[in-house]
């Protein structure tokens, strides 16, 4: 039986140089032959990441210690001074290991903005996927934005990224206004959900994880969201990629992803030959919560697999 202490999460605070307080939630024994770290998406907080930490952490046979946080400005954590940039995730990312899991295999697991900041660390700390990263899970994510004059992307796409760029630079000069909507327009209004349904999940999506992606959407601050559009679209992480193909990566990308269409899925997989590449045509962007099995059974494998060859290093 899996001790009550290893069952649930353990809530601290890791502070970043400029003043941010990243929240952090810890499950599994501090022994645990590997860690798990699980970075959540744009908007969201790692509440997403729920399943995955609670099938992982009743694995039998393999003790593991699952590590997930709150992005800056999302969910628990605070904003902090610096500008939003996704190198900055990544400098956050690589905070919460050097203070939870400074030593031993990990497995890393990133959704959407998560995927990237752990991209940009790979291209910042190259030596620690060589030495310690066993496994990485990227899951609707990219390594590039979708920059509207690329002639590559279809014209229905770059009109909508036009429309969404000039909605930004709107927003970002009335942030308390945006905040004011949110209070006017609550996450339980039927229309509310169907806006979320619509964006980020596929079809058959379980109303109730619906109800919880509005939740965390609307608590999200509008600083968030505007402060991360433009990094997002200006985004080029393809040049740091070299350490990721060093290492078992899986990719997880949603067929009916409208926030990011599996085109990403698929220059991502053409940037790492050697990953393994699942489409998951039915569903969106929400991968962890629309098929949890599917993504809580790709990390436990890359878990397995690291578990076994660290076992086989000691040996």
């Amino acid at each position: 039986m899996t001790p009550l202490r290893s069952a649930t999460d353990r809530i601290s605070t890791v502070r970043a140089g400029d003043g941010a307080e990243l929240r952090v939630l810890t499950r599994g024994p501090d022994s645990a032959p590997l860690t798990v770290v699980l970075a959540h998406g744009w908007l969201l907080s790692s509440d997403i990441w729920s399943p995955q930490a609670s099938h992982l952490a009743s694995v039998p046979d393999v003790p593991l210690r699952i590590i997930r946080f709150d992005h800056r400005g999302h969910g628990g954590s605070t904003r902090g001074t610096r500008p939003f940039d996704v190198g900055l995730l990544g400098e956050d990312l690589s905070r919460v290991l050097d203070a939870h899991a400074p030593s031993g295999p990990l497995v890393l697991g990133g959704h959407c903005l998560g995927g990237m900041a752990i991209m940009a660390l790979a291209g910042a700390r190259p030596e620690l996927f060589a030495e310690r990263v066993a496994g990485t899970l990227l899951a609707a994510t990219s390594a590039g934005g979708p920059d509207p004059g690329r002639p590559e992307v279809p014209l229905p796409d770059r009109a909508a990224a036009r429309g969404r760029h000039a909605a930004m630079r709107l927003l970002s000069h009335l942030p308390a206004g945006v905040d004011l909507m949110r209070v006017l327009v609550p996450p339980h209004l039927r229309a509310v959900r169907a806006a979320v349904r619509s964006a980020a999940f596929g079809s058959g999506a379980d109303p109730r994880r619906v109800r919880e992606c509005a939740n965390l959407v609307h608590g999200t601050p509008a600083e968030s969201l505007t402060g991360l559009y433009a990094p997002l679209t200006r985004l080029d992480l393809t040049e740091r990629l070299g350490p990721l193909r060093d290492v078992p990566v899986t990719i997880l990308a949603g067929g009916r992803d409208r926030l990011i269409p599996p085109r990403h899925g698929r220059a991502l997989s053409r940037a790492l030959p050697e990953a393994r590449v699942r489409f998951l045509p039915h569903n969106g962007h929400l991968v962890p919560l629309e098929a949890p099995d599917v993504v809580s059974g790709h990390l436990a494998e890359l878990c397995g697999a690291g578990v076994a060859e660290s076992g086989a290093g000691a040996a």
